[in-house]
């Protein structure tokens, strides 16, 4: 039964309500709406110029409505006046295919016509540094190898605790957090959900990470390499496919090699065939290429894939098999979009499924240690212009996520690869100066 915004804020004292969407970027968008005024919202939405936000969009073109979710609402745990609802962008009357959520939803829809139901859990990994953003807030976390460290993250506690608590009230399901490989860098991890409520959730998750922070006076960050040396932010995807009621899991099938069925290893297939396109999805941002392609960290390991392999139980690949019917995608990084991550992991594996995709060979080998031993794998983009070559000469992605949607993801990102190339660094001024 869809929720009643109105009824709602009665029956919890909210007085405002975040209606909100995510563009293209990643980025967060919101109006602040009255609780008085919520239940003309919630038909109509909140109107929004969509060009003033990274949407491929004019100041010519009409108001953008961004509708909301009833059933996404969520009061926010750290000021209970305030609720936030995810909502969905429209045009006269019309989805705006470009939109992240619709792009997802569109996907979920096609995987349903097929009998599949994607189910997701993702790793968000974050910093907490100093509010200028410039360093790590914890001036004791300087281990060499601080993953798990108990004293840092207990030093954390209020802020890590906070954040979990709020999970356990929302009903998430949170099992385990940590200190990760990076100085100042921590993972929270909750239950894996249909690939649209992950989406939500992750959504959100960044939302109440950042806010929380900045309660305690801190800076969270997803960005993928915010510090030069240490370890990323990935954000590995754990993913299976289920029957159309979500109560078989479709990708198990103990007779087969790790347990994963023929559909899962086709689903796989896809994701391995469109690897170096769908890394301009996964990977995002100029810095997202100093993740996957970064020199040894400190800790010894930096964590991320640089060559499309898979494997089993061991993480120094692309994509692992850690147990019978699911696999985890190690690709993705802090900055990824999280519509279109979900959405981008669909698209690939529902193209595999229809074309009955061969994964290619399976590689147990350390990969930090001997990748060079194999020759046949391509190597994952050097940069954010590689990746978006590779997506533009992947015609099967590109309309499986949409052509108006590839379209403008395209335009607005070779426009930020431009801005890039365009900007002046010391580094130049430091190699060039006395040639």
């Amino acid at each position: 039964m869809t929720v009643d915004l109105a009824t709602f804020a009665r029956e919890t004292g909210v007085k405002y309500f975040m209606i909100s969407y995510t563009d293209l970027f990643g980025g967060q968008r919101a109006k602040l709406v009255p609780a008085q005024a919520i239940a003309q919202m919630q038909e109509d939405g909140a109107g929004f110029a969509g060009f003033a936000t990274w949407l491929d969009l004019t100041p010519a073109h009409p108001d953008m409505l961004a509708i909301p979710d009833p059933d996404t609402v969520i009061q926010l745990p750290w000021k209970p006046d305030v609720a936030w609802v995810a909502a969905d962008c429209v045009m006269e009357g019309t989805d705006v295919e470009q939109a992240p959520r619709n792009v997802l939803r569109k996907l979920v829809t096609a995987a349903a016509k097929e009998g599949l139901r994607v189910k997701t859990g993702i790793e968000a990994e974050f910093f907490l540094l100093t509010p200028e953003g410039d360093a790590i807030s914890d001036a004791a976390d300087t281990a060499e190898k601080p993953c798990y460290d108990q004293q840092a993250v207990m030093r954390r506690y209020d802020v890590i605790a906070e954040i979990c608590d709020y999970m356990l009230d929302m009903g998430w399901g949170p099992y385990q957090n940590d200190h990760e490989d990076a100085n100042g860098q921590f993972e929270m991890n909750w239950e894996f959900a249909d690939a649209l409520v992950t989406a939500d959730r992750h959504s959100f998750f960044k939302f109440m990470v950042k806010s929380v922070a900045e309660k305690h006076g801190l800076r969270a960050t997803f960005m993928p390499k915010p510090i030069e040396g240490l370890t990323g932010n990935g954000c590995h995807a754990h993913v299976s496919v289920w029957d159309a009621k979500g109560e078989v899991n479709a990708f198990v099938d103990m007779d087969k090699e790790l347990g994963l069925s023929d559909q899962g290893r086709c689903f796989l297939g896809g994701i391995m065939k469109h690897a170096s396109a769908l890394a301009a999805i996964t990977n995002p941002t100029v810095n997202s290429y100093k993740r996957i392609n970064a020199p040894r960290t400190t800790s010894g390991a930096t964590w991320a894939p640089n060559s499309v392999t898979w494997t089993g139980n061991n993480r120094t690949h692309m994509v692992r098999v850690p147990g019978p019917g699911r696999f985890e995608l190690r690709l993705p990084d802090g900055a990824v979009n999280p519509y279109l991550l979900q959405a981008v992991i669909i698209a690939a594996g529902l193209s595999g499924v229809q074309s009955k995709a061969d994964p290619g060979p399976r590689h147990d080998i350390d990969m930090y240690a001997d990748g060079h031993l194999i020759k046949d794998a391509p190597r994952l983009p050097l940069n954010l212009l590689d990746a978006i070559r590779a997506y533009d000469a992947d015609p099967e992605l590109k309309a499986m996520m949409g052509d108006d949607f590839s379209k403008s993801f395209m335009k607005m990102k070779l426009q930020e690869w431009t801005s890039f190339v365009s900007h002046f660094s010391s580094w130049e001024r430091e190699n060039t100066l006395d040639i």
